[in-house]
């Protein structure tokens, strides 16, 4: 029996549309059979505007898990655009946690230099217009030329937990970078111990007393003979560690001129944090967000015509 309640429109009036989850399914598949009329342009246009939500929240990742039970709306009309946040985009936010996708060029959050325009500003004065005594925690950093997933903390109880058991919670942290040459072999797996000099570079070493064990695995995805675009998971989060490991073995990331790249075809250095995926920290539920690779890391790998 379809759950679909659709109240009788007034003529010219639109109204919501309520699902209700029967079983397991991935946003995208469900909105696919229960709205046989809109095709997946349609549907992540929707997204996009964020008319879809799952319990009252507004959800925009067309791979979200929906679970049994739970009240899928997709709402008429598009959602009031409050204020814009420009290098940021929310992917999922609950009473404990906000996920987003930063874009290059946006600090996570305030150095010296830079105190206003950052990750962590923008999502705290968000929260705030809700309710001025809200806070956001950081939970970890990327750099500011890094674009990808990212999370923050609603209250340092959330933000203590993920920390304090980062390696056994995060069960996928997978960035895609755009390097110079191809790695030989395709395929492998770069160890080495990484430290930070005062002048605030991080050094490789093969030596376990020269600092913290680091571990990175690349897979080659695409490639032509100026550049191949890699993917990299992540065995542990020391920083500029993927891209210290990509200088250690002659590739170094675009963009990179502090760790030995000499070219810059896309105007940015070529590292996406594209798959953030873990364990939550209240409810236990298995989380996945992803940022799709930046179309300029695509072009930079096609053949040449």
């Amino acid at each position: 029996m379809d759950n679909t309640n659709q109240p009788r429109r007034q003529r010219g009036q639109r109204t919501n549309v309520n699902l209700t989850v029967e079983q397991p399914a991935l946003l995208m598949a469900f909105l696919m059979e229960k709205l046989p009329h809109k095709n997946r342009n349609n549907i992540k246009s929707l997204l996009s505007n964020k008319q879809i939500l799952i319990d009252g929240k507004v959800y925009t990742q067309f791979n979200h898990p929906l679970r049994v039970g739970q009240l899928v709306t997709v709402a008429a009309n598009r959602a009031s655009q409050t204020t814009q946040y420009r290098g940021i985009t929310i992917l999922y936010e609950d009473p404990h946690l906000i996920v987003i996708n930063k874009q290059a060029g946006l600090l996570s959050m305030a150095t010296n230099k830079e105190r206003d325009r950052t990750a962590y500003s923008m999502l705290s004065d968000y929260i705030k217009k809700e309710n001025p005594k809200n806070r956001i925690f950081i939970i970890h950093r990327l750099d500011r030329e890094t674009s990808g997933v990212m999370m923050f903390a609603k209250s340092e109880k959330v933000q203590r937990l993920m920390q304090e058991s980062w390696n056994a919670t995060t069960k996928e942290r997978t960035y895609v970078a755009l390097v110079e040459g191809v790695p030989e072999p395709p395929k492998a797996t770069i160890t080495s111990y990484l430290r930070e000099s005062k002048a605030l570079i991080v050094y490789s070493s093969q030596n376990p007393e020269n600092g913290q064990l680091s571990v990175t695995n690349y897979t080659v995805m695409k490639a032509n003979q100026y550049f191949a675009l890699l993917e990299l998971e992540l065995e542990t989060g020391r920083k500029n560690q993927i891209r210290v490991h990509m200088q250690d073995i002659g590739h170094p990331i675009v963009g990179d001129s502090k760790y030995g790249a000499t070219s810059d075809p896309i105007g940015r250095l070529g590292l996406h944090a594209e798959v953030l995926a873990f364990e939550h920290p209240i409810t236990g539920e298995a989380m996945r967000f992803d940022a799709p690779v930046p179309k300029s890391f695509l072009s930079a790998v096609k053949e040449p015509n």
